[in-house]
């Protein structure tokens, strides 16, 4: 009677948190010292030292951090202290609470997120080496 097509089970798009994570530190776990790595990780547990990466570090709800941090991008919905330089984006996500200074060409804050620090906006290029840009200013 209806043309019906042969049902496929619904999927959710599954979010890059989930499908493309190489490392995951889970919550209730603690580590301290040096992370390099290449590809994504998540951090959910807690976390003091450095992070280096050109790739993507990802920090959950769950998360402590207390870190400088060095990476291509960061996704950040936990809590975090310390400093970050970001070559791509920051993405801070509620309900993040962040104390600390964020150097990185493009950000975006959810509303919910507490954020107490210096952001400094560069052209990614030579985020050392750039001029700092003020949020809003125009060129």
């Amino acid at each position: 009677m209806f043309n019906k097509k042969e049902k496929e089970p619904m999927r959710k798009e599954t979010p890059i948190e989930k499908s493309d994570i190489k490392a995951f530190l889970g919550p209730g776990s603690q580590f301290e010292g040096k992370l390099v790595f290449n590809e994504i990780v998540r951090l959910d547990g807690a976390f003091r030292g450095e992070v280096t990466s050109h790739d993507t570090l990802i920090v959950g709800e769950s998360a402590d951090v207390q870190a400088d941090i060095q990476v291509g991008t960061l996704i950040l919905s936990g809590n975090f202290k310390g400093n970050v330089k970001a070559k791509t984006r920051v993405e801070l996500r509620s309900p993040a609470k962040v104390d600390g200074t964020i150097e990185t060409p493009a950000i975006s804050v959810e509303d919910g997120v507490l954020l107490n620090g210096t952001i400094t906006m560069s052209n990614g290029e030579d985020a050392a080496g750039s001029k700092p840009v003020e949020v809003g200013a125009k060129k």
